[in-house]
């Protein structure tokens, strides 16, 4: 392109809006100026639509293909006045559940005062003839959303996408330009996926200090939540605290030190001291904690124990009932069940964990309690249900998870002190998955008196939240720990099983060994990897195993980047999985991702919110990691995606695009307490930190019928080699031991 004119501004109308990418407002539209003229601009213009006057700040530029257009800097918006304008606005669907019919009707009844009825009194829309009270209050909240989102934009000139901006006016509400400019950092304090920088930006265009008490507050805060959301830790070092929030804002630590205590008063912070060292913990990561701590113990003490002479006669009762003999540590398991308000069994894969789920249902049942089950996640929860042929849910919905409301971004869980689960005993299964928030929902709902069973195995990757539940609870040793460690018959022909059991041990599997389900496929050229995973998927693993292959085989990967991460991997697998097609609409997600119908996706963070249905059955929230396949994507009005959630169907708004990535490969912390028949795992150079032992052995035993590794064996044997783990600075183990002496 080349510049034929200074910078200059234009009055118009649009005409017709040729292309819009919600998630960042890049639009290309016909504008109709003042003379009538009608020329082609581009740029960002977000939510712009058919009808609207525009003024319009920019430069004229000749595009190569195109030729003369108006290349857009700012857009400032008018809304329409006259009764055309408006019904052109208004047909154009700009407002969700507005079209053409509806339109014509509110004008013809309302002419010039549409706008002010829409707005002020969507009661009266009811008076027309097809609109319902629900559908006018609907109309009449997404006119003011985008009223709203559409005065952040403006204000924010380019610095957020409409996604966000959204997000923002959803959190804030109709006053959030005057609270912005009061204290910018309310952004990345109270907006998920606002960063410090960017609300640290604004505050500096805005003119606040660099020493600014706001800027400090949310920095040291920022940092924390940095250090809980990628480490998993729930508290720092006043040392390393003051150190990294230092060098984030390049103020001296001394400046910085005094406000840790300002929070700690003002209850944001906790300071607790631990052998003449301060641990700095955000308030809500502590309080989980504590909770945590109590409520375990108080378990462990009012539980009514189950005579151990009986706990014999139980369990020769049931192999009686089901021809089976249980192994030693197995009956060791059951008897501690019976006998104790906490019990933790530990174990890999083939070493009899379900058979003693089973067991421990069949004599609770006897003795006339319920017991729940449940798993932080669906595929988890599933699979329990399958193993045991006893219900099992999601955690969140054996909670009853709702939305927090329209200003919240959190689950309110009907479930808790006020409400407590009808169950005796609570059975929870791939614990090791359990970040401190909701277990502490968990353990809130349980009343005093009833047990609680974590299931789990403590070599796999600790939970994606913050904190190490499982790993504390054992370490304090308060509660009875029983670790299954023999490997039983019908699985020591299985390559996945004995591998892994190596693995877990250190020890590099004989890769030339033959199995039916491990295999190892040389290649050493990186670069090739992703075409030959392409044609397993494809062609060769549903030729060889009659396996579909968007539901039955999963590429779990350790890194998101690189040739063989999940964002590349995902691209190549997409074009040959789900190529793109005139019969399948799509939507941009982003710069890099064309969702389309046909697509295997993951929600990538819990959306208590969502209504779904499963046949006759109702119930709210999708949850991180939930992989669906995209049923349907429709524009217009509605502008919503349709993805079934292994038969859970939920609408998705266009806005929500950025909750939903692709899936045909994914990480393989996004594939905890997940089983897939087939597993197909890339092994190629990568950061230390995630090539380790546990995270080989987690992707591995992620495998129900095949594993296949292919690239580098020095890779795979580095992974073995290496069991380094980041060290969680967590507190429960400690709060544990301290809170055991009152209890």
């Amino acid at each position: 392109m080349s510049v034929l004119d200074e910078p200059i501004h234009i009055c118009g109308r649009v005409e017709s809006v040729l292309y819009q990418n919600e998630d960042n407002g890049y639009s290309v539209c016909d504008i109709e100026d003042e003379n009538d003229k009608l020329f082609t601009a581009t740029g960002n213009m977000p939510f712009i639509s058919v009808g609207e006057k525009v003024e319009l700040f920019g430069k004229w530029t000749q595009h190569k293909q195109y030729g003369t257009q108006f290349s857009v800097e700012r857009c400032e918006k008018i809304l329409p006045t006259s009764k055309n304008d408006i019904l052109r606005y208004l047909s154009s669907g700009a407002i969700k559940g507005i079209g053409p019919k509806i339109a014509q009707k509110i004008v013809e009844k309302y002419g010039e005062d549409s706008f002010d009825v829409i707005s002020n009194h969507p009661n009266w829309l009811a008076e027309i003839k097809g609109i319902s009270l629900t559908k006018a209050n609907e109309m009449s909240k997404d006119f003011k959303e985008k009223a709203g989102v559409r005065e952040i934009v403006m204000y924010c000139n380019g610095r957020f996408s409409p996604n966000t901006a959204m997000k923002i006016y959803k959190t804030l509400g109709s006053g959030a330009v005057g609270l912005i400019e009061s204290n910018p950092y309310i952004l990345c304090e109270n907006v998920p996926g606002v960063p410090f920088k960017l609300s640290d930006d604004m505050a500096l265009d805005l003119g606040l200090g660099t020493e600014n008490e706001n800027r400090i507050k949310s920095a040291i805060r920022y940092v924390l939540r940095v250090f809980a959301s990628r480490d998993g830790h729930t508290y720092s070092t006043r040392e390393v605290l003051l150190d990294a929030t230092s060098k984030l804002i390049e103020v001296h630590e001394d400046k910085i030190d005094p406000y840790i205590d300002q929070l700690a008063f003002e209850d944001k912070l906790k300071i607790v001291c631990f052998r003449s060292e301060q641990h700095i913990y955000l308030t809500e990561n502590y309080l989980s904690e504590e909770y945590i701590s109590k409520k375990l113990l108080l378990l462990k003490n009012t539980v009514i124990s189950v005579d151990y002479r009986n706990t014999k006669s139980f369990i020769e009762q049931i192999e009686a009932r089901n021809g089976i003999q249980y192994a030693k540590m197995q009956k060791k398991a059951i008897e501690a069940t019976l006998m104790n308000g906490v019990t933790i069994i530990t174990g890999g894969p083939g070493t009899g964990k379900t058979t003693i789920v089973k067991a421990v249902i069949q004599i609770f049942s006897q003795l006339g309690l319920r017991c729940g089950l449940c798993a932080p996640t669906g595929r988890a929860s599933q699979r329990m249900s399958e193993a045991t042929s006893h219900e099992a849910t999601t955690v969140h919905k054996l909670l009853d998870a709702t939305s927090g409301g329209e200003f919240e971004f959190g689950p309110v869980f009907d479930r808790n002190e006020k409400n407590l689960l009808d169950k005796e005993i609570v059975i929870v299964d791939e614990s090791s998955m359990m970040d401190v928030h909701l277990t502490e929902a968990l353990l809130r709902a349980m009343k005093p008196g009833s047990r609680l069973i974590l299931i789990g195995d403590t070599h796999q990757l600790p939970s994606v939240g913050e904190g190490n539940v499982l790993g504390d609870v054992i370490s304090s040793e308060c509660f009875p720990v029983v670790e299954l460690d023999e490997i039983f018959r019908q699985s020591e022909e299985s390559g996945i099983v004995m591998n892994a059991y190596e693995i877990n041990n250190g020890r590099i599997p004989d890769l030339s060994k033959k199995y039916n389900d491990f295999f190892f496929i040389s290649i050493n050229d990186e670069e090739a990897i992703p075409e030959y995973i392409a044609n397993l998927c494809t062609t060769r693993l549903p030729k060889s195993y009659g396996v579909d292959p968007l539901l039955d085989i999963q590429v779990i990967t350790p890194t998101k980047m690189g040739t063989n991460g999940t964002r590349l991997l995902n691209i190549a697998l997409q074009a040959k999985l789900n190529p793109q097609n005139v019969k399948k609409a799509e939507k941009g997600a982003d710069i890099t991702r064309i969702l389309r119908e046909g697509d295997k996706i993951m929600q990538t963070r819990n959306n208590y919110a969502n209504e779904w249905t499963k046949g006759i059955e109702k119930g709210i929230g999708i949850y991180n990691g939930d992989v669906g396949i995209i049923k349907s994507i429709k524009a217009g009005e509605d502008k919503t995606i349709t993805v079934d959630f292994d038969g859970r169907v939920t609408d998705f708004g266009f806005s929500q695009a950025d909750e939903l990535e692709h899936a045909y490969a994914i990480t393989v912390h996004k594939s905890q307490g997940s089983e897939y028949p087939i597993v197909i795992i890339p092994m190629t150079k990568s950061a230390p930190m995630l090539l380790t032992r546990n995270l080989i052995y987690t992707a591995i035993t992620r495998a129900s019928r095949v594993v296949i590794l292919l690239g580098k064996k020095e890779v795979f044997e580095y992974m073995v080699q290496n069991d380094k783990q980041i060290i969680r600075n967590t507190g429960l183990c400690q709060l544990l031991r301290s809170n055991s002496d009152e209890y």
